[in-house]
């Protein structure tokens, strides 16, 4: 029976542990209870400044949601990997040998 081989290297898990450490520092920093529409100030046609929304608070709460999903979906391909490497690799001649092999 054929067995699929891990395609995970150590260099990739390691860099998304690295991702997910980013993604819930980012996460942790922004707060939405601490969140406010970023206003920019923009020249308009005749010369003066015009305040602009750039980002609203409801595009901020779901900029973070997607965040926090693509965490969860990282970190559980994080924990496959490691289970992958962690788990012992297994003897391919540890089994019986056939009677008319033996010869």
């Amino acid at each position: 029976m054929a067995v699929k081989k891990n395609t995970y290297s150590e260099v990739e898990l390691d860099w998304a542990e690295s991702q997910l450490a980013s993604w819930k520092k980012f996460i942790d920093d922004h707060p939405v209870h601490e969140m406010k529409d970023r206003i920019e100030w923009k020249p308009t046609s005749k010369g003066g400044m015009l305040p602009m929304v750039i980002s609203s608070i409801e595009t901020q709460i779901k900029s973070i949601t997607e965040l926090m999903q693509k965490y969860l979906l990282l970190l559980k391909e994080v924990d496959a990997m490691r289970e992958i490497q962690e788990k012992p690799q297994e003897a391919k001649a540890g089994g019986d040998i056939p009677h008319r092999m033996k010869k």
